[in-house]
């Protein structure tokens, strides 16, 4: 070390320093970059396999002593929740994942929007974030790093709640996602584990998400397509703290890495009940049928039905590349909702005016006759 083109500090060659510092910047700035390159799988599909995950926790205390730890693993709910009054409970959660799509702004949004969905489907209020940031420095513009972050704070600010700090390391992925802290009642906590036999099943949000992501990163959707998955990814599922304020409303989860099947299986084995899915009921993103039919099936879809083939039975009217669209790995997707019956459209009239364009009566909660007998679609 210590000819020109070379740092050296021992000589003290600050000037140096900041001129190569200034031309970094500005070649990373001028490069083309495509996020979806540098991530290995996208989104929740990212995550572990249910079954791999179950293992990793094998020694992972499944309950507390601590009488207010109201939510904790026990029935793999989406938050954890502690009561630190009568009337006041707090909501953690931390949700992160590596990029689906390749504009950095849209990627900040739907990660801070999956992050907060986890509050809302426990029918909490959010009420502060800390970001999680991981980024290969030296291969994305500062410019793309700038505006996930800004991607981030225009869901915080949906959300009504401060970006109040974070983490941050230098890693091979890029990765972002939030920490967030809510608030319930006690009395107003939605887990998985409280459905009810003659419950309805409603579902706020199409499925195909990891479908289309697929489908982006092979540039094989469409126009069209991608902005319909946009606009589905990206929605703040902010009515969840009203649904959690609803008695009528006894159980409740929200869709992502598992997929449909395998959040009905986590609250069909939290309850020990049944979830009988009519299949046709299902809303879907029209192109992800067409991009299934052709083959395009993220690899967490398999890992998925692998998991749990032994509880889920499907109808043979569905092939099996269509029945992969019910373990298809959900990012941000929809909030799952165990209703009484009674109000089941009241519940759904509301949420309409919420904007829910795609909600859907999909199956209700009936009686589990075996073990293996969890989730039927029909």
């Amino acid at each position: 070390m210590g000819n020109d083109s070379v740092i050296d500090f021992k000589k003290g060659k600050a000037t140096d320093q900041k001129q190569f510092a200034r031309h970094r910047s500005a070649k990373l700035n001028e490069q083309a970059c495509r996020l979806t390159e540098l991530s290995k799988s996208g989104g929740c599909g990212c995550k572990i396999d249910p079954s791999a995950l179950s293992e990793i926790l094998t020694y992972v205390p499944k309950t507390s002593l601590n009488e207010n730890l109201l939510v904790g693993i026990e029935h793999s709910d989406d938050a954890a929740v502690y009561r630190i009054s009568e009337d006041q409970a707090l909501v953690f959660t931390n949700d992160f994942f590596s990029a689906t799509v390749d504009d950095p702004f849209v990627y900040g949004r739907i990660a801070a929007a999956n992050a907060l969905s986890d509050v809302y489907a426990m029918g909490g209020t959010p009420l502060m974030a800390n970001a999680i940031v991981g980024f290969p420095v030296d291969e994305i513009p500062m410019k793309s790093m700038q505006q996930i972050m800004q991607g981030g704070i225009s869901v915080c600010e949906v959300a009504n709640i401060p970006l109040s700090g974070g983490h941050s390391i230098n890693n091979p992925q890029p990765i972002f996602g939030l920490a967030v802290v809510g608030t319930v009642h006690p009395n107003n906590i939605k887990t998985n584990k409280d459905s009810q036999i003659g419950d309805i099943l409603i579902l706020t949000k199409p499925l195909g998400i990891g479908i289309m992501s697929s489908a982006f990163k092979l540039k094989l959707i469409s126009k069209k397509g991608y902005a319909e998955f946009v606009d589905v990814i990206t929605q703040v599922n902010s009515p969840g703290s009203w649904l959690g304020t609803q008695p009528a409303v006894h159980a409740m989860t929200d869709i992502t890495g598992f997929g449909l099947a395998g959040h009905l299986l986590e609250m069909a084995n939290a309850a020990d009940v049944c979830m009988e899915v009519e299949m046709n009921s299902v809303p879907i993103i029209n192109e992800a049928i067409k991009h299934v039919s052709d083959g395009i099936v993220p690899s967490g879809a398999y890992r998925n039905m692998s998991s749990f083939t032994n509880y889920v039975s499907f109808s043979e009217a569905w092939d099996i590349d269509k029945q992969l669209i019910f373990s298809d790995p959900q990012t941000n997707g929809g909030l799952l909702i165990s209703v009484a019956p009674e109000s089941a459209v009241e519940i759904i009239a509301k949420l309409g005016k919420m904007g829910y364009e795609n909600i859907s009566i999909i199956g209700q909660v009936t009686e589990r006759t075996t073990p293996e007998d969890a989730v039927r679609f029909i």
